[in-house]
């Protein structure tokens, strides 16, 4: 079934039966960092600042004689480099007619006596799935976000997502399709921790196949930990590493050949409210007809600390 723009009273069956979807609907990255209302910063600038780094000289030992100190050694001026991302409009109408709203008892479908109609109102049925539509898009984006910035009011500001952070930073494994091991998983967090990762909270994030192999790894290797544990109320699989304990989360907006590690506690949304209506806010829009029609609006972007506290493997064998 095909969705549809604005909904009347003969493209919106209403149906009798549980009340279910087969799309994904769980979003653990968003939800682990404090979800759409949850908290979270809070920017008026579209832009907004994640870090401002440096990087040291490679260490050495020194071997200044005491003639050498007579004279100062060449100066070393720190240069720093600000990292930074941007919030990015997420927005959804909801349309249905004033005749499908007055018409919430017919049913279609199969009628029997006395069943119950699951959608007791479809206005706020469209705005609560639309609102998961929005979390959906939130997820995906915080995952594969490609960063972008507006230059003017045709350009859209996009958030960069951890996979795109972590290719900056140089902390991106190529598997070159070759099927997901413990020794690329090594790989990964080794080249993580020499970039500067110190593997706070961690959490391993996969699609299905990904999942099966790490369990058949680590099951194998007597590593996966008989315990679970809680991150923003999702119970995790808990794998022991040499760089620490590391939850394990399907996550289905994860490509199907990658592997997402991110360090949870260093993530939060930034949220850009709009003055005296604030963030994620349902307001109607004007009357154009015989339709109850609103927006839903919402700013938010990524904060992740710096690109080198996450990393990914791509290129994973899928089969």
């Amino acid at each position: 079934m095909a969705n549809v723009a604005a909904g009347t009273v003969w493209n919106l069956p209403n149906y009798a039966g549980e009340l279910l979807t087969a799309s994904p609907e769980k979003t653990p990255f968003l939800s682990m960092i404090g979800g759409l209302t949850g908290g979270g910063l809070q920017t008026n600038n579209f832009e907004f600042p994640l870090n401002s780094n440096y990087v040291h000289e490679s260490a050495s030992q020194p071997a200044i004689t005491e003639t050498a100190s007579l004279t100062a050694p060449t100066a070393i001026s720190y240069v720093r480099a600000q990292e930074k991302n941007v919030s990015q409009i997420f927005q959804e109408q909801v349309s249905v007619s004033y005749e499908r709203l007055a018409n919430q008892g017919r049913l279609s479908g199969i009628n029997t006596a006395g069943q119950a109609n699951p959608v007791v109102s479809e206005l706020d049925f469209q705005i609560a799935t639309a609102l998961k539509k929005i979390a959906r898009d939130v997820e995906y984006t915080l995952i594969n976000g490609s960063y972008q910035i507006a230059t003017d009011a045709s350009t859209a500001n996009k958030t960069r997502g951890i996979t795109e952070a972590a290719t900056g930073a140089g902390t991106e494994i190529d598997a070159s399709d070759g099927e997901l091991d413990k020794s690329l998983l090594n790989e990964l967090l080794r080249t993580m921790y020499n970039a500067g990762a110190d593997f706070e909270n961690s959490v391993i994030f996969v699609n299905g196949y990904q999942k099966e192999m790490l369990s058949t790894i680590f099951t194998k290797d007597g590593t996966l930990a008989p315990r679970d544990r809680n991150v923003g109320g999702y119970n995790i699989q808990t794998i022991e590493t040499d760089y620490g304990r590391m939850g394990v989360v399907l996550n289905p907006f994860v490509q199907t050949d990658e592997l997402v590690v991110v360090d949870v506690a260093k993530c939060a949304p930034v949220f850009q409210p709009v003055p005296e209506k604030g963030n994620f806010f349902y307001e109607m829009l004007s009357k154009t007809g015989a339709a109850e029609s609103g927006q839903i609006f919402g700013k938010l972007g990524l904060a992740y600390g710096a690109g080198f506290y996450h990393g990914f493997i791509d290129s994973l064998a899928t089969e």
